[in-house]
């Protein structure tokens, strides 16, 4: 239905351009100049492992909705851990609320579900309100998990989730950044109060320093001029360190706090391993100083999967609630980080790419036939950098 409403509105909106004189069709409407209601994508129908994933050309085109809404091309897509969690149901409850708040949609709607976070292209369309972009602006951005992905042709976002992409990267690399970029930043700079004026010369450790999220905090933080400790493997030292790593520790040489308690304390740590990290590593930061400890590891999803929204979210918020007080007695300060989708955020890491602060990782492409062989690859772990599906060769049709 919706398919046939775009393709509608589409054809009137052509029809009305036409007939309008040329000085009043400047922008009066934006449309896309092929109508089109299906395109390539891979699709899930239901959670599970990796045979759940289908390649389809009949997936639904997508619609701008509202005046503030883009369709980007989609050249390239970056997968992370939370795609293949997402495969498998993580998430669910929450993501469906978030989908349809009022619960008007019966159970499952959501399929069939595209996935992935990350996205470079093009822009094909502009909503009305749109005014900082325009048609065929390269771009990048990072999807909320609750929308539709990028391993498809087409995608559609919110103006204010998309950025103008670095003129020094490619398509590929580009996509290796969004979604861990903003991750980083919503716990650095938003939970975690950092900044490029405050951070010359503080110390941060991070825990689980090889991975998305972690490579880009350290190069970030490097620019802003702080002292970075991480820990690793030890096959990863020579990587973190040729990305600016003061200091590494090896996770894999025995219990990892008794090296990182020798050390001078800290000022924030960022915790992307969880488990059993909360239980020593808050006694490695500065007391009664404003340190912080954030960590992207949290329950909240496990609990409204588990628990049901209600229950899930009081759950959640007592369980912060007792670890806050808990520390803050101890004069540390105990925070959860979340992924925030940003375009102003991805504007001032643009300015960083382009000047050579901070590099895109990534570990391996994988082409829009291999989407598979790619959830494997991310499934597998232990990556130095990112994993991009290449969906477009380049600009030749636009």
């Amino acid at each position: 239905m919706c398919s046939v409403r775009h393709l509608v509105h589409s054809r009137w909106l052509c029809y009305l351009n036409k007939s309008l004189p040329v000085s009043s069709q400047a922008r009066l409407f934006s449309t896309s100049r092929i109508c089109r209601t299906v395109m390539p994508a891979w699709v899930i129908d239901k959670y599970g492992s990796n045979d759940v994933l289908r390649f389809t050309k009949n997936a639904s085109f997508p619609i701008i909705d509202f005046p503030n809404e883009v369709i980007v091309k989609v050249f390239a897509a970056g997968l992370n851990p939370l795609d293949v969690s997402m495969r498998g149901g993580y998430g669910a409850a929450t993501l469906s609320m978030k989908r349809d708040p009022v619960n008007i949609k019966r159970s499952g709607s959501e399929f069939p579900l595209i996935l992935g976070r990350d996205v470079s292209g093009v822009i094909m369309e502009c909503g009305l309100n749109v005014k900082y972009f325009r048609e065929r602006d390269e771009v990048w951005a990072a999807i909320p998990p609750w929308k539709q992905g990028s391993l498809a042709e087409f995608v559609v976002l919110s103006a204010n989730e998309v950025s103008h992409k670095p003129k020094s990267l490619s398509h590929t690399q580009a996509a290796a950044l969004p979604y861990v970029a903003t991750t980083a930043w919503s716990a650095l700079v938003n939970t975690g109060g950092l900044s490029k004026d405050n951070c010359a010369n503080k110390r941060i450790l991070i825990l689980g320093g090889s991975g998305g999220v972690g490579t880009f905090a350290i190069q970030m933080l490097k620019a802003w001029g702080a002292h970075v400790t991480v820990t690793c493997s030890q096959n990863a030292e020579r990587f973190v360190k040729v990305l600016g790593a003061d200091h590494v520790v090896d996770y894999t040489a025995g219990p990892v706090e008794e090296p990182l308690s020798a050390l001078e304390k800290f000022d924030l740590i960022l915790d992307n391993v969880g488990g059993d990290t909360e239980r020593w590593a808050l006694n490695l930061l500065k007391p009664w100083s404003g340190a912080k400890y954030v960590t992207l590891v949290t329950p909240f999803l496990q609990n409204t999967d588990r628990l049901g929204i209600a229950d899930g979210m009081m759950q959640s918020a007592a369980t912060m609630a007792t670890k806050a007080l808990k520390h803050l007695v101890k004069g540390v300060h105990y925070r959860w980080g979340f992924f925030a989708p940003s375009g102003p955020a991805l504007d001032e890491i643009r300015e960083m790419v382009d000047a050579g602060q901070i590099q895109a990782v990534v570990d391996e492409t994988f082409s829009f036939s291999q989407v598979p062989q790619a959830f494997e690859k991310v499934e597998k772990g232990h990556a130095r950098g990112k994993t991009v599906v290449q969906i477009s060769k380049g600009g030749d049709d636009l």
